[in-house]
């Protein structure tokens, strides 16, 4: 028996969001940006009437407003789409618990056992996309397909506010002439290696012999020929899975370029908080650290080493870190962003082979950490800080408004 698949797209969200709470603007071009001031200052979603001038996503915001003069900017409010986000998965909850979240704004959703109390996919495409209108304001677009990626490429399909259906007879009419970047997880790299050797179409892609995409592409290739002919299998996990996470990391472009290691401490110090908190927080301990740099000149580098043994603890991350970065940069040119990585995980209740080398200390920073994490959930990250923070906060940062380092854990 073929599933039925449905993947829920919510129309430019934040955007959409924005209107719906402050009526006054709804009528008007408006686009949800980040702050100038710490040099994220671009477009983060925009509602359709900005669209119709001609205001794109990830331009900056000098570019959007060069294009429409009225345009109205907007700071971003994550709590308030966390919220929003929430409310609509409580909408899906009562026609399925197979929920599978691709993003704050995008939903898979298996309603093949919902059938018998709701009828065929589409029909609960419809209640759906219309409960959302009605009870929250904003608009969705869902794809209705035997599988993920043809519901996803159904969703991407037609916008807004609308519904489309792929079936196994459409597949030649709807699919295979599509463009193959059109399919999901065919980014520019994977489109250019395509159209090196002339397929151009998700059609050409389903027709061409997966051994040579192999050769190109690796295994990736034979997966997405399987994906292009309708073949993909993956199921729509329930709303209680956790995927398994292969690395946690984070990254920031600084308000202004860093000039000296003083300034990069801080920020790894930073960074290594917060990825340290997250680790925590899933029960994970990471074995191998890496940083990204990217100047002035916005050429990037990546560097990593292993650990010893595997940590969760913001000193040891933070140190490793400082260690990669001292080996690797001779500050030719200042720092525009930073980045920090943890790889090789493992689940702390696992077996591990305990190191002879490990520091004494290991053990009591570990139970520091969770002491520090307990006071931040308690009253606020604000509540404790690094003495190297409060010793000079070069950054200035408002962890609220940004949420660029630290989000928040909001309850609704």
């Amino acid at each position: 028996m073929l599933r039925s698949i449905l993947h829920s797209d919510l129309n430019n969200f934040y955007a959409s969001v924005e209107c719906q709470v402050n009526p006054e603007i709804r009528n008007k071009p408006v686009a949800v940006c980040g702050s100038q001031s710490t040099r994220h200052g671009i477009v983060l979603a925009k509602n359709y009437i900005a669209k119709e001038y001609g205001v794109k996503t990830a331009s900056p915001i000098w570019e959007a407003k060069s294009i429409c003069p009225k345009l109205i900017i907007v700071k971003p409010n994550f709590p308030l789409y966390l919220k929003y986000s929430r409310m609509v998965k409580r909408i899906y909850s009562e026609y399925t618990d197979q929920i599978e979240s691709f993003g704050i704004d995008e939903c898979w959703l298996d309603v093949t056992g919902s059938k018998q109390l709701f009828g065929e996919g589409e029909s609960i495409a419809w209640r759906i996309k219309e409960r959302v209108k009605n009870e929250l304001g904003i608009t969705c677009s869902i794809g209705v397909s035997y599988n993920k990626i043809f519901a996803k490429l159904g969703s991407d399909m037609r916008k807004p506010d609308a519904i489309t259906v792929i079936t196994t007879e459409d597949i030649e009419r709807m699919v295979f002439p599509l463009l193959c970047e059109e399919l999901l997880y065919v980014g520019k790299a994977t489109k250019r290696k395509l159209n090196n050797i002339a397929v151009y179409t998700i059609g050409d892609l389903a027709n061409c012999n997966p051994k040579v995409l192999e050769g190109i592409l690796g295994k990736w290739g034979r997966t997405l020929w399987y994906f292009a002919n309708g073949m993909d299998n993956s199921p729509v996990h329930k709303t209680d899975y956790e995927h398994g996470i292969k690395s946690i990391g984070n990254s920031l472009t600084t308000p202004r370029d860093m000039v000296n290691d003083l300034e990069v401490k801080m920020l790894l110090l930073i960074l290594s908080e917060s990825i340290g908190q997250r680790l925590r927080q899933h029960g994970l301990a990471g074995k191998t650290v890496q940083i990204t740099i990217k100047d002035s000149n916005l050429q990037t580098v990546e560097r990593q080493s292993k650990l010893k043994f595997h940590t969760n603890t913001t000193i040891e991350i933070y140190k490793e870190s400082f260690n990669i970065f001292q080996s690797c940069w001779d500050w030719n040119m200042n720092i525009r962003l930073l980045g920090v990585r943890v790889l090789d995980l493992l689940m702390i209740d696992e077996y591990v082979q305990l190191s002879m080398f490990m520091d004494k200390k290991h053990d009591k920073q570990e139970r520091i950490d969770y002491c520090i994490d307990k006071i931040r959930d308690r009253f606020g990250y604000e509540s404790v800080k690094r003495a190297l923070i409060l010793k000079e906060d070069i950054f200035n940062y408002n962890y609220i408004e940004e949420e660029a380092i630290h989000p928040m854990a909001f309850r609704f």
